[in-house]
């Protein structure tokens, strides 16, 4: 993207083009007691025999929301981990909410439903320790990037969908969502036999914002046009936000991971943490 276009659309989400970079850890600007905390490799349940991990992005103390933002990675099912989540998850923290990168099986380890049902795992373990987490048990979003982005948006209009919640741990908790958000999701289908997300789109479906390069040729903007289009005509609360000149995995500019965190931060304040017409 050429300087001015840059410039331009930071300007128009309110950051001014020469902000610091984010203060998010002790040691990289401000104390350890103000300072965003990292827990890494914390367990949330069973992919199989295999333990499930998350790391957990909290919040400066003073500035928490009470919302738990469960993000997940892309990929393409067969690749990623929650390790390329971390300039995309210190972002959501510096705005108030927990961020959990989360883990999820991949293509080589199981197959489908595999992924979904650890996705639901990790929004059952975080709802049951919602009090120790520090959140709200009816804010929990679900963020997903890429490949990731087809599973938020599955879980999203699955939610308590008997067979896909999987055996992973805290069993009976509900798999509700308040709300998704999903940058550059695959919308057309996953692994094989999984269906399309726009299948489970009813006016239940939580609200959803989108972020899409226009440029993209990995997935294109045309994927998440459609998939707004269902979603609007359901009646669904939903944005979709595009960004000219950037191609996919645009956000792996810091720029863009902050400023596409802040208008998600508008979205869960408007629509879940006080919502309002």
């Amino acid at each position: 993207m050429d300087r001015f276009t840059r410039r331009r659309f930071l300007a128009a989400a309110g950051i001014a083009a020469t902000a610091p970079a984010l203060d998010v850890m002790a040691g990289q600007g401000g104390s350890p007691q103000n300072a965003i905390s990292v827990e890494k490799d914390v367990v949330f349940g069973k992919g199989g025999a295999m333990d499930l991990r998350c790391d957990l992005y909290r919040p400066r103390p003073g500035t928490e929301k009470r919302l738990a933002a469960i993000l997940l990675h892309g990929g393409g099912f067969g690749g990623g981990n929650k390790e390329t989540l971390t300039e995309r998850a210190r972002p959501y923290a510096e705005q108030g909410h927990l961020a959990i990168a989360a883990q999820y099986r991949l293509t080589g380890q199981a197959g489908w439903p595999a992924m979904i049902e650890d996705v639901k795992t990790a929004i059952r373990w975080t709802r049951a320790n919602a009090s120790s987490l520090g959140v709200d048990p009816t804010r929990i979003a679900i963020v997903g990037y890429s490949a990731g982005g087809y599973l938020a948006l599955t879980a999203a209009g699955t939610q308590n969908l008997a067979e896909l919640e999987g055996k992973g741990g805290n069993a009976g908790v509900g798999t509700e969502v308040a709300a998704c958000v999903a940058y550059y999701p695959a919308t057309a289908g996953g692994p094989p036999p999984s269906a399309s997300p726009a299948t489970y789109v009813t006016e239940r479906f939580p609200p959803t914002v989108l972020f899409h390069g226009v440029a993209d040729t990995t997935v294109p903007l045309e994927s998440s046009q459609r998939f707004f289009q269902v979603l609007r005509d359901a009646g669904v609360p939903a944005e979709l936000h595009s960004f000219a000149g950037v191609e996919h995995i645009f956000d792996r500019d810091p720029a863009f991971a902050v400023a596409c965190a802040r208008l998600a931060d508008l979205f869960l304040d408007h629509h879940v943490i006080t919502p309002r017409s």
